[in-house]
């Protein structure tokens, strides 16, 4: 019985499925800002799976092709700091595009660091406005790359195709 799979192997009990593309295509959507507020009244240290801080994200920019604006509170990040230095995000943000529309944009991540003191993060965004001009981002799942220094984050948003 087939799977519809692709399958390589000439051995019946050892099949695997054939290599997934290895890139993806991908429209940018914006180049994405934040600034950073302090984060010591909100910190839970000693969690069961590590330190929790509650990072304000107090104003910032986007700008792309096809959309552009400010991030407005409120907007955060709850980061979980584990064991081994990673941390993990999870990220509410407020954009208010140039024209006026509100798109609420949530995300989680990972975030690694790098031996100049640089967090490497890596998140998923995802969108929901009823802004009639943006409404295709509610169907949109982004990736974003970027990188923080504790009081600022820049990401490159980009949207999968």
């Amino acid at each position: 019985m087939s799977s519809g799979w692709p399958l390589v192997g000439n051995r019946v009990n050892h099949y695997r499925l054939a290599m997934a593309e290895t890139k993806l295509d991908v429209e940018h959507l914006f180049t994405l800002a934040l600034e950073v507020g302090d984060t010591s009244n909100g910190v839970i240290r000693n969690g069961p799976t590590g330190t929790r801080y509650i990072a304000p994200v107090t104003g910032g920019t986007f700008s792309g092709p096809r959309v552009s604006g400010t991030v407005v509170a409120p907007a955060g990040d709850w980061v979980h700091a584990r064991p081994n230095r990673t941390v993990h995000l999870d990220v509410r943000l407020q954009l208010v595009t140039d024209d006026g529309e509100a798109i609420l944009m949530t995300y989680q991540g990972i975030g690694v660091p790098q031996g100049d003191g640089i967090l490497s993060i890596r998140s998923a965004p995802t969108f929901e406005t009823g802004a009639e001009g943006y409404a295709w981002l509610n169907d949109v799942q982004a990736v974003g790359i970027g990188t923080s220094d504790g009081r600022s984050v820049t990401y490159e948003v980009y949207g999968l195709d």
